[in-house]
C-alpha cells in the first residue's frame, strides 16, 4: 500500500472536525512524566518497527510509554492502527482499516520471545468490518505466542465484539490468563464519550468470560476527569462486583487534543487513594488507582499480585 493511500484510509476523528475545539488543560504537578530517552526504549521501538507491530502505547500517546519501554515492556495492538469506531477520549485513528496481516501472529509471538517477556498484553482496534470482530485473529496470537513462550502469561484487552455472535467464546476458548475489557466510564456519558458501545453490553462480556471459564481472571477499566459523579463511580464499582469481576484500574483521562472530549478536571492523587480503598471493600481481588493508571501499567506485576490475591481467597 502507498503512503497517499494509507493516508486516506487513516483519519483522526473526521467527524469531531466541524465540532468547537475543547482547549487542553495544562497538567498538575502530579501527573507530568519525563520525554523518552533511554536507550532501551529505542531498542523496543526498533523491535516493534522490524516485526512490523503496533503498539498501543505509542498509538494511544501513554504517558508511561518512556517508563515501560526502558524495561522493554509493551502492549501490542493487532489487527492494525485503524479504529472503526471514534470514541471522544480516544487518540487511535479512525477510518477504513486494511486487510488482516496473516504473519502478525508469528511477529507477535516473536517480539515477545525475543524481550523475553513474562506477561505480556495484546490489545486491539474495534473490527467492526469483520464478521467475528477479529475473535479469531485474537486466537491465533494468543495460540502463536503459548507455542513460542509457554511460561508467559497472557493478558488481553479486547474490543466489545457488538454484534459479533460466537466470538466471545472463540477467544475463551483460546485460555488467556486475564480477559480485560474497559468500561471506560459510568452509563450517563456513554452517548458523549463512547457513543459506539453499549454500557450494559460491555458489563454481560466480562460477566459470561466467567461464566464460560471461571479460571480465566477478568478485568475492566474506567477513566476520571470526564464529568462523573463519585455515587456513579460507585455504582459502576458495584455492577462490576455483580459481574464477578476481579480487577478493575482507574486512572486520569488526559485529552489528547483540543477534537477530543473535554476534560472536565484532574482527579487528586487522594482521591484516587479513595477509590482505591473502596474497591477494595467492595471486593476486588486486585485495584490500580492513581493518575497515571492504565490497563497494562505494571501489569506483569498486578497479574502476580492478583494471583496471590485469588489464592489467598481460596484459603490455599
Amino acid at each position: 500500500m502507498t503512503e497517499a493511500t494509507h493516508t486516506e484510509q487513516r483519519v483522526r476523528h473526521p467527524e469531531k472536525a466541524h465540532k468547537p475545539d475543547n482547549p487542553v488543560k495544562r497538567k498538575p504537578h502530579w501527573i507530568r512524566v519525563k520525554a523518552p530517552v533511554s536507550k532501551q526504549y529505542h531498542e523496543t521501538r526498533e523491535l516493534m518497527r522490524g516485526l512490523n507491530l503496533t503498539t498501543v502505547c505509542e498509538e494511544a500517546a501513554c504517558p508511561n510509554i518512556g517508563e515501560c519501554w526502558a524495561k522493554k515492556h509493551a502492549t501490542m495492538m493487532i489487527m492494525g492502527e485503524i479504529c472503526t469506531r471514534a470514541c471522544a477520549f480516544c487518540n487511535v485513528s479512525t477510518g477504513k482499516p486494511n486487510a488482516l496481516d496473516p504473519f502478525e501472529p508469528f511477529n507477535v509471538a516473536t517480539a515477545v520471545k525475543t524481550m523475553g517477556l513474562e506477561h505480556v498484553v495484546i490489545t486491539s482496534v474495534d473490527r467492526d468490518d469483520l464478521d467475528d470482530g477479529g475473535a479469531q485473529h485474537f486466537a491465533e496470537v494468543i495460540q502463536a505466542i503459548r507455542e513460542a513462550t509457554p511460561e508467559t502469561t497472557i493478558e488481553i484487552l479486547t474490543p466489545d465484539f457488538l454484534k459479533k455472535e460466537k466470538a466471545l467464546e472463540v477467544v475463551v476458548a483460546a485460555k488467556p490468563d486475564v480477559f480485560n475489557h474497559n468500561l471506560e466510564t459510568v452509563p450517563k456519558l456513554y452517548t458523549s464519550v463512547r457513543p459506539g458501545a453499549r454500557y450494559f453490553h460491555s458489563l454481560r462480556l466480562l460477566q459470561q468470560v466467567k461464566e464460560i471459564d471461571p479460571t480465566i481472571f477478568t478485568k475492566s477499566g474506567l477513566m476520571v476527569g470526564l464529568g462523573e459523579e463519585k455515587d456513579e463511580v460507585m455504582q459502576v464499582m458495584d455492577d462490576m462486583r455483580i459481574a464477578d469481576i476481579d480487577f478493575i484500574t482507574i486512572g486520569q483521562y488526559l485529552q489528547p487534543t483540543v477534537k477530543h472530549h473535554a476534560l472536565d478536571r484532574f482527579v487528586t492523587p487522594d482521591e484516587f487513594k479513595a477509590y482505591e480503598t473502596q474497591a477494595y471493600a467492595k471486593g476486588f481481588l486486585m485495584v490500580s488507582s492513581s493518575p497515571l493508571t492504565r490497563s497494562s501499567h505494571h501489569a506483569g506485576d498486578d497479574f502476580a499480585k492478583l494471583r496471590a490475591a485469588r489464592e489467598k481467597a481460596l484459603g490455599n
